[in-house]
């Protein structure tokens, strides 16, 4: 086997896989069982007004995304899954988590509309 560039990004995504499951699934716990929502729906470093409201979302997102990584590491330490399989599933896993977490943020910090009248 030859060392190149496209090998060593491979084994950075590998290894980065095993911290980001342990903060991932640190968070779900975090949230869950400690009941802390300091880092819950955060959008510039600063938590939304009422965190408690979001954090079950949060607590899923981040634990079904802790668990997925999880498996990915299991399949490919006992070679249960090729190349491509792994690193589509630790891919789509990483932008899931990503996406959904700046849209539960956004939605988190949205300022509440103004009604356009008294209501009937």
């Amino acid at each position: 086997m030859v060392f190149n560039a496209s090998i060593a990004l491979n084994w950075i995504l590998f290894l980065a896989l095993f911290p980001i499951s342990f903060f991932w699934l640190r968070r779900a716990w975090r949230i869950v069982v400690r009941r802390d929502f300091s880092e819950v729906a955060l959008r510039r470093g600063e938590s939304p007004p009422d965190p408690e409201r979001f954090a079950p979302y949060d607590a899923v997102l981040n634990f079904v995304a802790g668990v997925l990584l999880v498996v990915v590491i299991a399949l490919v330490l006992t070679g249960s899954a090729d190349f491509s399989t792994w690193t589509s599933m630790a891919g789509s896993t990483l932008w899931c988590k990503f996406l959904l977490g700046f849209a539960l943020a956004r939605h988190a910090h949205a300022r509440p509309r103004a009604s356009a009248g008294p209501a009937k």
